[in-house]
């Protein structure tokens, strides 16, 4: 079989800002079909229903000034209008401008569904593309900088759904109608200026904002690093406490945020830069086009109302492209942050289920291991030809030194990689010919490190078997001997476990494991040094608990302590990757090799512990 390593590190962090702008455009509409689910007929009417009421807001409020410029006029001529004409305008003005702010209510009200459901429905994909990346991916990444990247492309889609629909093309639909109504109306002067003033803005925004979505990439990356570790530091709190270094991570906590603040600054001087310019370019504007309406009022071509609409248009157009510009810096920003969460898309999904995979069928329970061999890297061999077979209700225990494979074969078992050489199979089938759901539901482990969910015992316990009764939960934990100590508990099992279940001792989390692998039922176990943080009393009564749950399951046990496979049915020793005696207990004892040395090393360290003591001074 060819060798197929894998991919090593997958980079998801910034890219080089040389990007075209045109790839960011693709990504964005990647996210069309959830703003027009297919099937989904009331969505879709929404999306109709909001997009006529921008129409009809901005044809509305495109008559505000014309209501104000007749209301100016009637009231210029008050002495020879009657008094009911310029009441009455002035009610049209109020109307309009109610019945325009009342419109662009509706239109959020209609289209909220339809984006918040569309965020929902992205972020979901993710969390679960997340899940489906394989166990090397997340090794590689550091959760702190990853879950700050799928926060801000999340409401980086928010940004770019909800600003470019309700706030840029309404800004261009209006643009263009002023345009054609002070041309209609005056003469082509008008809008020219106009539209001239509006070219040059956007022109400048664009160019500045290219300039800044740099500087923006580079807050970004520093902002990754700072809370990355911020969070690496915190979730290794005891370690940090261990060797006093808090005042080292605060200094290097305290290096990412200077960094950071850097390249804020930098941010911040761009965006004075861009606002002056963009003030001037405005005022530019106004003054030009009300020069040519005050000449228009001079030569009684226009009256002091047309002086107003213009002025009133000039005034109407410049808040929202004030606010356009904001909106483009986001824009862009959110561009960049999305554009990084969809690398997170990109990123391969190592492990696969075939085309065609089925589900795992359970017979007997018989693991076999077929010349495998396997490396996380290509440069060095984890595993070298390994051949062994568990049978059908038997237990097999893997031992070896630190570094020897042993916690390698539960992963392979897992398929949380796939071997580069020979095949694993479980009653017969390759695991790479099931499908992944199947093969894991049909595993359970406790393993050497446990980690627990920031919640309740009782949440831990049942995430085995999230179905599972009350009375269930509380059996596994009496199997486990953790009902008692659970008992004493002020809150019994709702008690939090805090973070990595860090309230709770090695021991304790580890029956919180042992439990809820019990509470899964599965129908072969893998214990991975399953009692390696428990006293020698409290081992002795989970191993008489963990062999009565195994008793009719295939088992395999992963271990240091040799005291705790002696009555397994097979010992397989592993060193550097390759098997170098396998045998029942007394067998290896008896041939007085690898195994012999190895029991006879933790026999003494058990009895003299005062050589342990010289030992460690020696290391020192």
């Amino acid at each position: 079989m060819s060798r197929s390593w894998g991919h090593g590190s997958i980079d998801t962090g910034p890219r080089d800002p040389s990007a075209s702008f045109r790839a960011q455009m693709k990504s964005v509409g990647q996210l069309w079909p959830y703003l027009w689910p297919r099937g989904e007929t009331g969505l879709k009417l929404r999306v109709v229903a909001a997009f006529t009421l921008i129409i009809g807001a901005k044809l509305l409020n495109s008559c505000v000034p014309l209501a104000l410029k007749w209301t100016i006029d009637a009231l210029s001529k008050a002495a020879d209008a009657t008094t009911l004409v310029p009441i009455g305008l002035i009610v049209l003005y109020g109307t309009i401008r109610v019945t325009t702010q009342i419109a662009g209510e509706l239109r959020e009200l209609l289209f909220a569904k339809v984006l918040q459901r569309a965020i929902r429905l992205i972020a979901l994909k993710v969390f679960r593309h997340l899940h489906a990346l394989s166990l090397r991916f997340h090794l590689d990444r550091q959760t702190g900088g990853l879950t700050r990247a799928i926060e801000r492309g999340t409401t980086g889609i928010e940004y770019l759904i909800g600003l470019t629909l309700f706030n840029i093309v309404p800004t261009l639909v209006e643009l263009l109608l002023v345009a054609v109504i002070l041309w209609r109306l005056y003469d082509v002067w008008f809008a020219a200026v106009t539209l001239t003033t509006v070219i040059c803005y956007i022109a400048f925004t664009v160019s500045v904002t290219q300039w800044r979505v740099k500087v923006r990439r580079e807050m970004n990356n520093r902002d990754s690093e700072a809370n990355t570790k911020a969070v690496d530091s915190l979730l290794n709190y005891e370690t940090v406490k261990y060797f006093a270094n808090e005042a080292h991570e605060a200094h290097r906590f305290d290096r990412a945020k200077q960094a950071y603040m850097r390249a804020a600054l930098k941010s911040q001087a761009t965006l004075s830069l861009l606002n002056v310019g963009q003030q001037v370019l405005m005022a530019i504007g106004l003054v030009a086009i009300m020069i040519l309406a005050g000449r228009g009022v001079v030569a009684h071509r226009m009256t002091v109302g047309d002086f107003v609409l213009v002025n009133v248009y000039l005034l109407q157009l410049y808040q929202p492209l004030n606010y356009l510009g904001m909106v483009y810096r986001n824009v862009r920003q959110s561009l960049t942050d999305v554009e990084q969460m969809n690398r997170l898309f990109a990123a391969p999904a190592e492990i696969q289920d075939k085309p065609g995979a089925r589900p795992l069928t359970i017979e007997s329970g018989a693991v076999r291991f077929e010349h495998v061999s396997f490396g996380y890297d290509w440069r060095r061999t984890i595993l070298d030809d390994v051949s062994f077979e568990v049978k059908p209700r038997s237990t097999v225990a893997i031992v070896g030194p630190t570094g020897s494979g042993k916690s390698t074969i539960a992963r392979l078992l897992f398929r949380f990689y796939d071997t580069t050489e020979g095949a694993i199979t479980i009653d017969g089938q390759d695991l790479r010919d099931v499908t992944q759901d199947s093969l894991r539901r049909t595993i359970g482990v406790v393993p050497q490190d446990t980690v627990l969910f920031n919640d309740t015992i009782y949440y831990n316990i049942l995430y085995g078997r999230p179905d599972a009764t009350q009375e269930e939960v509380e059996e596994a934990a009496r199997h486990a001997q953790l009902h008692d100590f659970i008992a004493r508990l002020p809150d019994g099992y709702q008690t939090k476990v805090g973070e990595r279940g860090l309230k709770l001792s090695g021991g304790e989390k580890q029956r919180v494991a042992i439990a809820r692998v019990i509470l899964k039922r599965a129908r072969i176990l893998i214990f991975d040094e399953a009692t390696s943080a428990l006293d020698s009393h409290t081992e002795r009564e989970i191993q008489a608990s963990l062999q009565a749950a195994s008793a009719d399951r295939t088992a395999l046990v992963i271990a240091h302590r040799l005291s705790t496979v002696v009555d397994a049915d097979e010992i397989i020793v592993l060193d550097a990757g390759r098997i170098v005696e396998r045998g029942r207990h007394e067998a290896l004892l008896l041939a007085e090799g690898a195994y012999w040395s190895m029991w006879n090393r933790q026999r003494q360290q058990r009895t003299d512990p005062g050589r342990l003591i010289d030992d460690a001074i020696e290391v020192v």
